[in-house]
Order: C-alpha cells, then structure tokens, then sequence
C-alpha cells in the first residue's frame, strides 16, 4: 500500500512539473484548438445539415452528436490538456485553484478560434450559412429565458465536471461518460429554449462566421454565471479546490517520453 501510495504521488508530481514546462504550452493550445473545431464541427454541423438536408437530422441527434464528441475528444485528448473545450470550464477550474489563471486567456483564444474555423469549414463546404448552426432564443421567448436556461444548465454540466474530477469521487477517464451524458440529456430537454449552448466557444464560431450576435450576451452570461454557481456549489460540497486529482483533471498530464535508438 505504502509503494502504491508513493507511486501515485510521484506521478502527480511528475505530471504537475510536466505541465508547468512552458515549452509545452503548444501542444496543449493545440490540444484546445483541436479539441473545440471537433466539437463545434458536431454542434454547429447538425443545423447547417438539417438545414442543407431538411428531415435529415433530428433534434435528438443534433443534440446527442456534440455530447459524444465532448466524450470521445475527453478520451483521445483529455490528458494532454485537460480537454475543457469550453471558456466557461477554463474559468471554473482556474477559480477552484485546479488551474493557473495565466493560462486561461490563451485557453480561450484557441477555443475561439477552433470554433471559428470550424464554423468556416462548415459554411464553405455545407453552402449554408453558419447562423443555422448557431445557438439564439426561441421564437417568443425572451433573452431573459435563454439565459436563465444557460445559467441552470451550465451549472450542472460544470458541477459534473467538477464533481468527477475530484477526491473520493474522482470517475477518472469514466468521467467523460458522465460529461457526455449530462450534455445529451440537458440537450434534449433544454434546447428548444436556448440551444443548450453551455458554452460561449460553442456558439462563437457560428455568429463569427455567420455575422449574426445579436443574442450572443446570453451565450457568455448565461454560461458564466452558471460556473460561478457551480464553483461556489462545488465549495459547499466538498471545500477548497487544488487538490491532486482536481488538478490533474484541469491541467492533463502531459508527458515527452522518447526512446533514443540504439547507436550502432
């Protein structure tokens, strides 16, 4: 048990010397962009295509492809950055103390980017604007509603990944089912009203491409708002944040093993 121990402190010990190697910090923006393109490409792609393709996709699927991408990007990814995709999360962690706030701003300039490029890539090869792949209130419902819809249902994507990333309920990799499944079912219920954006990534790149931000206010309150609360539910539940496995879930673990070849 002793030697266990050990090893799983020297682990996180590595990964937190591995993550706080700037040399790295491209790999990781990398990671981000990479990440949120995939995501926005899934989110963004099944209005443009339903639109391209009336009848072609439904609500549900719409609203359950990007909940599977977020769970497979997770998987493939999550460990060389943290895979947030997500400005919203970015800013949860860093106010848990799980992630340095110096790295926050270059976090949310590639996710914004990677949605745009996403947005712009479905334009051009879809023929449709990129505003049908966009997040904007129903039809007579107010912005006060969509953001009152954000804000709920941002607190609990967040607090699901707050929560599977720390202490005695760390999910470890599990976590992205957990994730992924909470975006599925807080889309197929709440979409109607908002879009179920969550994520104010998520609908930038369609109203960048698309020239269309006439609601995006509630895009970044609403998801704002909501990790705050999710943050200060977090605190209630189980305390301060910084712990090892809250931190190791927002900063990944990143590692450059290289195995020199043989000399002749």
């Amino acid at each position: 048990m002793i030697l266990v121990l050990a090893h799983e402190l020297g682990s996180f010990e590595q990964a937190a010397e591995d993550f706080q190697d700037s040399s790295q910090e491209w790999r990781r923006l990398f990671s981000e962009l990479l990440g949120t393109f995939f995501l926005v490409l899934v989110a963004a792609g099944g209005g443009m295509m339903g639109q391209a393709f009336p009848g072609t996709i439904s609500r549900t699927a719409a609203v359950v492809a990007p909940a599977l991408m977020v769970l497979a990007v997770i998987l493939f990814m999550g460990k060389v950055s943290g895979a947030h995709l997500n400005p919203a999360v970015s800013i949860a962690f860093a106010l848990r103390r799980d992630f340095p706030w110096w790295r926050v701003p270059g976090y949310v300039i590639v996710q914004l980017a990677g949605a745009a490029l996403a947005a712009w890539f479905l334009q051009a090869v879809v023929h449709v604007s990129a505003t049908y792949g966009s997040n904007y209130p129903a039809a007579h419902f107010s912005s006060g509603d969509a953001f009152l819809m954000e804000m709920v249902l941002t607190f609990g994507l967040v607090s699901v990944i707050l929560g599977t990333a720390s202490g005695a309920q760390n999910l470890g990799v599990i976590g992205a089912l957990g994730v992924g499944g909470y975006i599925a079912l807080a889309g197929l219920w709440g979409s109607p009203i908002s879009g179920a954006s969550m994520n104010p990534a998520r609908t930038f790149g369609p109203d960048a491409i698309g020239a269309d931000f006439h609601a995006y206010w509630v895009y970044i309150a609403g998801p704002l708002a909501g990790a705050v609360i999710a943050v200060g539910t977090a605190f209630v539940l189980r305390g301060r944040g910084g712990g090892r496995a809250g931190s190791g879930a927002a900063q990944g673990a990143l590692r450059e093993e290289i195995a020199q070849p043989d000399q002749a």
